[in-house]
């Protein structure tokens, strides 16, 4: 009996002096957010909700990084035309999701009660993106890919 209560306390005090496994910390990923937004003056405005939405066709479109500013940032830059010189243009630049994808609606309106003759309208726009938190940025413009930036 005493053999076996000496090796329970032998036991007992070596399982007191190792230590106990924790969970290894893991690494947790922020999702992207933007920083400071830009003013845009193509975005959606209050008074457009009595205008009906039209299409627009995108010729070409490019990534610029503005280095002239502080802090650098990126800015749009699209060509394209509308279907009549009554159509306004509209650019909606939405927040980034958790893929680091931002996604930019872009499209026209027209006041449907207004006639108008059906003459493309020719658009060259750039719009700035504004500053995001660091990793690298898919830019897409009516579901197609444009591009990629890289935020630090």
């Amino acid at each position: 009996m005493k053999k076996v209560l000496f090796l329970f306390l032998l036991h007992f005090v070596i399982s007191a002096c190792v230590p106990v496994p924790t969970a290894e910390p893991t690494a947790t990923a922020y999702a992207p957010y933007r920083i400071t937004p830009e003013d845009n003056p193509y975005a959606p405005q209050t008074s457009d909700l009595g205008m009906q939405i039209a299409s627009v066709t995108i010729t070409s479109v490019s990534l610029l990084e503005r280095l002239d500013l502080t802090p650098p940032r990126v800015a749009v830059s699209i060509l394209g035309s509308m279907p009549s010189v009554c159509n306004e243009l509209r650019i909606n630049v939405n927040l980034p999701d958790e893929n680091y994808r931002i996604f930019i609606e872009m499209y026209s309106l027209v006041n449907p009660d207004v006639q108008c003759d059906n003459v493309f309208q020719q658009f060259e726009a750039s719009v700035l993106l504004g500053t995001y938190s660091s990793g690298r940025y898919t830019v897409w413009i009516n579901e197609g890919l444009v591009g990629d930036f890289v935020s630090y």
